[in-house]
């Protein structure tokens, strides 16, 4: 099983500096300069990749969580663990870029937009997921009480994604049920963007994952030899 994991995280790690690579070509010199915003536009490949890996990260939390209360599994709930904290990461990345293209289009850092104030709240959510984690509780009750947290938590993802339709907003919606309103070469930078952001999201989870695992292991040998060797 090691073994297998450590190749999939070699090739993944190969295949993520090949599209970053082609990621970082195409949104400077391939996509062309938007019309009305013009360099600054191109944040946008990161933002929206952003928001994708985020919206995954936290669907797997959910979907661990389930796993976790049903099969009573430790590698689940390391899963939801690991997830989080990269649903966190891309989530403040996804904060970061929006500010930072939104000051020049909009003239200031931020405004008290519906999509935004629903990202910042989901944001919270799971940075308090993150810190309950870290409460000094009785370990099986409180994987139990974060596995129903990730799972209630998930409920955040849809007011995110479609507050720009059910209310008025001024952030943009490039994705609307005509299809994605970009040239083909934005939607091409756009594709190979996403696809390299979930693979380096993938790699970084492989890591975490096995990381936590790791110190679990190390955790649960040192409560065993505690019984017999005096610290």
């Amino acid at each position: 099983m090691n073994n297998r994991r450590g190749a999939a995280q070699r090739a993944l790690a190969l295949l993520a500096f090949v599209l970053g690579i082609a990621a970082l070509y195409m949104m400077f010199v391939y996509a062309p300069t938007e019309r009305n915003m013009g360099d600054v536009q191109r944040i946008m490949y990161a933002h929206v990749a952003s928001a994708w890996v985020a919206y995954l990260s936290f669907i797997l939390v959910a979907f661990s969580s389930v796993l976790y209360l049903w099969k009573r599994k430790l590698k689940w709930d390391h899963l939801a663990q690991a997830s989080a904290e990269l649903g966190v990461l891309f989530t403040s990345l996804l904060l970061i870029t929006g500010s930072l293209w939104g000051r020049p289009v909009w003239n200031t850092w931020w405004v008290w937009d519906l999509r935004l104030t629903t990202t910042l709240i989901l944001w919270f959510v799971y940075v308090g997921y993150l810190l309950f984690r870290q409460v000094d509780f009785v370990a099986d009750i409180k994987r139990t009480v974060v596995s129903i947290y990730g799972i209630m938590a998930f409920i955040n993802i849809p007011l995110v994604h479609y507050s720009v339709k059910w209310w008025r907003s001024i952030h943009p919606n490039t994705i609307t049920h005509e299809g994605i309103q970009m040239p083909d070469a934005m939607i091409y930078t756009l594709a190979v963007t996403s696809v390299f952001f979930l693979i380096l999201y993938s790699l970084l989870l492989l890591y975490r994952w096995t990381l936590i695992s790791q110190r679990e292991q190390v955790y649960q040998l040192k409560q065993q030899l505690s019984k017999y060797i005096i610290w």
